[in-house]
């Protein structure tokens, strides 16, 4: 009997197969949906223009007043309608009211003495620069019902829903067609399989595959290579010293260090979004060795007006969206701020019940290590972001820099002495420039290398 190689034919049914998935594909086409606008135009009411409204809204009135509920002053929803309705009040008794309060107040007028006591005797804020249009421009804003979408026209529903309905229809009997295919080409693959055997025996043919030849395991044939042996050894043993002096060397540097916090803080939104310098909540650190911790009463000079979360305008981004941060999400974490700092919502005041916040701490040098925030921040004016890294793009803050020795005495040696505006600098950096040789005097050359500057 003849004894021959098994030819087997993958290559032309793979090229059969790709030939066939193409047939198929190539007339899909991809068609894009518009999107409906969902974009909401101003209503406006009355005399005044409640677009322009809502711009002098937000810039005189947000930080003490919502439309729909109570904050440091009454909810302003309808508020000229319901002061006719309810007190008899009109439209001439707001403008005196919003760019006079005081004065009405002492005039003995019975409403305004009403909301002085009941809002703790806190004085609305007089806006006397602002006109009488704009004033109904404002209160316009303030009864204009919130703009709904445009409904669809029954013809554009229907034949949006057909648009869709044939969409869905189609890819399914596409995914079902390529499935088919691909199973009607494993059952030939097999039958082909199958008739070529039978062909092989009728004509005596016997298929087999050629045994390879008996050669040496691999591992016995290095264990019997003295060189090859010693050459590993040395290279485990090298390798093996790299990595355990690697580990040693980062035993207390905790760079990238991101610890989950209590209450969600997110400075990309604080010292990003809306620019609030590093400083303000950090005050400490331009005059104490520690920037701080901030209280949370610190927190709730904004949030007590800014009790929800709004977003940009452009809406969350996808990858904020990815990582669960939507418009809710941060507004559940203000909630929390209040729930621990014992804040009522509804009454707008404190209730004593508070609850401490423990905090992670992120930047923990080690105690023989001295570092300065104030010398740093207010005499030497090293920005923040220097060693804290771009902290307005952190979601959640984390060590940037690595906070070693070594990473500090390389800031000495390559940062300059700002001696602009300090008489004390002035002079010492004349006498060491002449020490020296050199125009710009280097922290390094004024002493920022000597042990006992970060260590005594």
């Amino acid at each position: 009997m003849k004894k021959v190689p098994n030819r087997n034919q993958f290559s032309k049914i793979l090229g059969l197969s790709l030939i066939v998935f193409l047939l198929f594909v190539s007339p899909l086409t991809a068609q894009d949906t518009p999107a409906a606008d969902a974009s909401a135009t101003e209503v406006a009411t009355g005399a005044g223009d409640a677009k322009n409204g809502k711009a002098l809204f937000n810039q005189n009135c947000a930080a003490c007043h919502a439309l729909n509920r109570k904050m440091t002053g009454p909810a302003l929803e309808n508020v000229e309608s319901r002061l006719s309705e309810d007190e008899g009040l009109d439209k001439d008794w707001l403008y005196a009211w919003i760019k006079n309060s005081p004065g009405v107040i002492k005039s003995g007028d019975a409403y305004a003495n009403k909301l002085y006591a009941e809002y703790n005797q806190a004085a609305m804020t007089a806006f006397p620069t602002l006109s009488n249009s704009d004033i109904d421009d404002i209160l316009a804003y303030t009864a204009a019902a919130p703009a709904a979408a445009p409904a669809p026209a029954a013809g554009d529903v229907q034949a949006t829903a057909a648009t869709t309905g044939s969409a869905g229809v189609s890819n399914e009997i596409i995914l079902g067609a390529l499935v088919l295919v691909f199973g009607l080409l494993v059952v030939m693959l097999l039958l082909v399989n199958k008739t070529l055997q039978r062909i092989a025996q009728a004509n005596g043919i016997v298929l087999e595959k050629d045994n390879a030849a008996k050669r040496t395991p691999i591992w016995k044939a290095f264990a019997q290579n003295q060189f090859l042996v010693l050459v590993t050894a040395i290279i485990l043993l090298l390798g093996s010293a790299y990595f355990a002096y690697g580990w040693m060397m980062q035993v207390g540097v905790d760079q990238g260090y991101a610890p989950i916090q209590p209450i969600h803080y997110s400075h990309k939104v604080h010292a990003g979004d809306n620019k609030i310098e590093c400083k303000y909540c950090h005050s400490s650190a331009r005059v104490s060795k520690h920037s701080g911790i901030p209280s949370l009463n610190v927190c709730m000079n904004c949030h007590k007006s800014v009790y929800e979360y709004t977003g940009n305008p452009e809406g969350p981004s996808q990858e904020d969206l990815e990582n669960g941060y939507t418009n809710e999400f941060y507004t559940g974490e203000i909630k929390k701020l209040y729930k621990a700092v014992g804040w009522d919502e509804e009454t707008q005041s404190y209730t004593g019940d508070s609850q401490p916040v423990e905090w992670v701490r992120i930047h923990n040098l080690p105690d023989f290590a001295y570092f300065n925030h104030s010398q740093h921040v207010s005499v030497a004016g090293v920005e923040c972001q220097t060693c804290h890294g771009p902290v307005e793009e952190m979601e959640i803050m984390y060590q940037y820099s690595p906070l070693t020795m070594g990473w500090c005495i390389d800031c000495h040696r390559e940062t300059n002495v700002k001696v602009e505006g300090n008489e004390y600098y002035e002079k010492i950096h004349a006498e060491l420039s002449k020490k020296y040789g050199v125009e710009n005097l280097t922290a390094a050359q004024l002493g920022g290398l000597e042990c006992g500057k970060c260590h005594y």
